[in-house]
């Protein structure tokens, strides 16, 4: 007796596609929040100065290094820097 053997439903090929792309997301999401946690590192050999060059603290830093691993580093220094300068920007209309 012959073994008949039926072919992948079209609905197991989209599962098993969706299932390893999750698994290259997470691997890309993972190796990108590695990154930007070494140049996280690196923005702290900068001095004040050139911290305050670019809109940012030491202090914003050690903010940073604690969020947790899954969050991105670099968002968050974005988001503060930004409100920084927005910051710096109302004092300046309130002196002018």
């Amino acid at each position: 007796m012959a073994t008949i053997h039926a072919a992948p439903t079209h609905h197991a090929a989209r599962a098993s596609t969706a299932a390893v792309l999750a698994v290259v997301t997470a691997a890309a999401g993972f190796l990108r929040a590695l990154k930007n946690r070494r140049e996280i590192y690196r923005l702290g050999e900068l001095s004040d100065t050139q911290l305050a060059d670019i809109g940012l603290t030491r202090a914003d830093l050690g903010v940073v290094v604690d969020l947790p691993f899954v969050r991105d580093p670099t968002a968050h220094l974005g988001v503060l820097a930004e409100a920084r300068q927005r910051e710096v920007e109302a004092l300046a209309r309130q002196v002018a």
